[in-house]
């Protein structure tokens, strides 16, 4: 041991484990407090309402838990602990004197991960609770690199998705901060229809695939400046079902609004729209609010075809093709949303070119 006054303090040391210990006889806290303080910051309940709060107050790494106690037993308890997403994870251990082997099984069955019996022994318990706190510390090293896996493979589909939506921009010579505007107004209009924040994420993200498909389509008939004749209508058509090839099907929800998004964006309401002629409530409510950012955006943009709109006269557009082209009930979200959606028009307007690696995140 360092006695020296003017030794440095370790700061990097790391702190003892909390173990919440519950009890209505003051004699067996004092027991467990006996066998496990050196080691671990204790903290003690003597019924099962002060256990929660204090559980709730500040989460200890492990709970020790007596099953007969007055008012709420033990397995009530930890049922509680169990249906709180902020507690769940804790591991429970009951030490009580109810040994039958019903007793331990319900013990399981309610959440408890051990089960010792009374009278406690001192090395019993003190081997469990080190046993259990360092499996609870493998389980959230396991979980936190799990979390970070996932992490970066968003991140890394997200990447993907943006750089193919740009190439489809490129070929398609459409104005660069198209895939931008568009897909911020999707958001907007999706959290005014009552989207929640992580759905209307998922379709700011997914967004950027819409004309995926375009890359499959002929540049004489992509960049081709006069009207498509009606075969080339018949091919320019394709590309959505092409986008949806492209990106295919899968069980992750940002690919899945992708793939939706790609195919179904330029239905129609009133099911005269392509390419398969779907209507109402039968598109998906990402390509029917995609739809409408999407033409709103290219109406109030400058294309080599045409000057740009101002912004009342595409409000009046949409507002003509609701019914028709656009979902009516989308209509008022669209509205609610226009102010942010005039920002939005403002930061990445033609005249403010992102690079390609530019955060589409940034809000």
């Amino acid at each position: 041991m360092n006695t020296n006054p003017l030794a440095p303090t370790r700061l990097d040391a790391p702190s003892k484990p909390t173990i919440l210990a519950v009890d209505d006889t003051p004699e067996n806290l004092d027991l467990i407090r006996a066998v496990l303080a050196n080691d671990y910051r204790m903290r003690v309940a003597r019924d099962g309402l002060t256990a929660l709060r204090l559980a709730l107050q500040n989460p200890p790494d492990l709970i020790l838990l007596d099953i007969m106690m007055p008012e709420m037993d033990g397995y009530e308890v930890c049922r509680r602990l169990k249906a709180d997403p902020r507690l769940a994870d804790i591991p429970v251990i009951f030490v009580t004197g109810m040994g039958e082997v019903a007793d331990e099984s319900r013990g399981f069955d309610v959440g408890a991960v051990d089960y010792i019996t009374k009278p406690i022994s001192p090395p019993v318990l003190a081997r469990r609770v080190r046993t259990h706190l360092a499996l609870y510390d493998q389980n959230r090293e396991l979980e936190q690199r799990v979390r970070q896996r996932t992490r970066e493979l968003y991140q890394t589909r997200l990447q993907i998705i943006r750089r193919l939506g740009r190439a489809a921009e490129f070929k398609d010579n459409e104005t660069g901060n198209h895939i931008m505007r568009m897909s911020h107004y999707t958001r907007l209009i999706g959290l005014a229809a009552g989207m929640n924040e992580h759905q209307a994420d998922l379709l700011f993200n997914a967004a950027p695939m819409h004309d995926i498909g375009k890359i499959g389509i002929p540049d004489r008939i992509l960049l081709k400046s006069g009207r498509l004749d009606d075969e080339e209508w018949r091919i320019m058509r394709a590309h959505p079902v092409i986008g949806a090839e492209i990106i295919g099907e899968h069980s992750n929800d940002l690919l899945r609004f992708a793939q939706q998004i790609a195919l179904t964006h330029h239905e129609k309401w009133d099911g005269s729209g392509y390419p398969h002629g779907i209507k109402g409530a039968d598109i998906p409510l990402i390509g029917r609010i995609t739809a409408i950012a999407d033409v709103f955006d290219a109406l109030t943009s400058a294309r080599p075809y045409k000057p740009a709109w101002a912004v009342m006269d595409a409000v009046q557009e949409i507002e003509q093709g609701a019914g028709s082209h656009f979902d009516p009930d989308l209509l008022p979200a669209f509205k609610r949303a226009l102010a942010e959606i005039e920002r939005i028009m403002d930061l990445y307007s033609a005249e403010k070119e992102m690079p390609l690696d530019h955060d589409l995140n940034a809000r």
